[in-house]
């Protein structure tokens, strides 16, 4: 039995309003490793979203972040971010959401995106287009490598390493019209999908971090592939490239530019 997309709006939706409530409320906080925060509120959030796919869905596999791989039914699968943007959250930052998606036999059926501080919810089902709020979404018509805005984001624990991704930050900053670093992969990725920037790239994120924003910006007529072509999406650690169809192969040739350069 698979979900429907109703049925993981709700969900999402109302697990995003308990991470709301909570914000601002004394909450623990700890780091689960160095520099990755983790909150009373992520733990509380993945706990409902839990419940819920495990009340309906008992034998469907789940791959959450807090809790790790749960492994049951191969062919269904289901890709949880209880608060993508931690640290934002922790900050007060309303940089952040829920991310939830829903995938059969490896193939990306639901995607849904929370963000209740801003009042926005991005979701998408295979095949029938990307929205915001219940409006249509797409990616920008930008075309122009120069016009463009990019975001990206950089993994702490790999500057001073080749896969900092510094040097792509660099190069591309003086092709582009400018780029962002917002903290959250999903809400980055729906950015893309609505418009609001032309790509976005970055090294080592995991799969519930992207699942999700990997189908709206696919609905939402965008390209989303691995860095340089040649790694996984929905398992391992994930190198992802994503942007409207003008910007991907302008973006995909800097980005081989310049690991040819490096050695690794």
């Amino acid at each position: 039995m698979e979900p429907t997309l109703e049925q993981v709006i709700r969900w999402t939706a109302d697990a995003a309003e308990i991470a709301r409530k909570m914000q601002y409320q004394k909450i623990e906080m700890h780091y689960k490793a160095p520099f990755e925060l983790v909150t009373e509120a992520d733990a509380a959030v993945e706990k409902y979203l839990l419940e819920k796919i495990q009340a309906e869905f008992p034998d469907h596999s789940i791959n959450a972040e807090e809790s790790g791989e749960q492994n049951r039914d191969s062919e269904h699968k289901w890709y949880i971010d209880p608060i993508d943007g931690t640290l934002n959250y922790a900050h007060g930052l309303p940089i952040y959401c829920v991310s939830v998606a829903y995938a059969y036999k490896g193939e990306l059926q639901i995607g849904v995106i929370c963000n209740p501080a801003m009042g926005e919810t991005y979701w998408a089902a295979k095949g029938q287009g990307a929205y915001l709020n219940g409006e249509p979404i797409h990616v920008s018509e930008v075309d122009l490598f120069r016009d463009s805005l990019l975001i990206t984001g950089f993994r702490q624990y790999l500057i001073g390493t080749p896969r900092s991704n510094v040097n792509n930050f660099v190069r591309l900053s003086g092709e582009v019209q400018t780029i962002r670093r917002l903290g959250s992969a999903a809400l980055d990725l729906a950015y893309v999908a609505c418009g609001r920037a032309e790509s976005f790239w970055e090294i080592e994120l995991n799969p519930w971090d992207v699942a999700a924003g990997i189908l709206i910006v696919r609905e939402a007529g965008g390209i989303v592939d691995s860095l340089y072509g040649d790694g996984e999406l929905l398992s391992g650690k994930v190198d992802i490239l994503c942007a409207n169809p003008h910007i991907f192969p302008q973006m995909r040739a800097v980005l081989l530019e310049e690991r040819a350069k490096l050695r690794y």
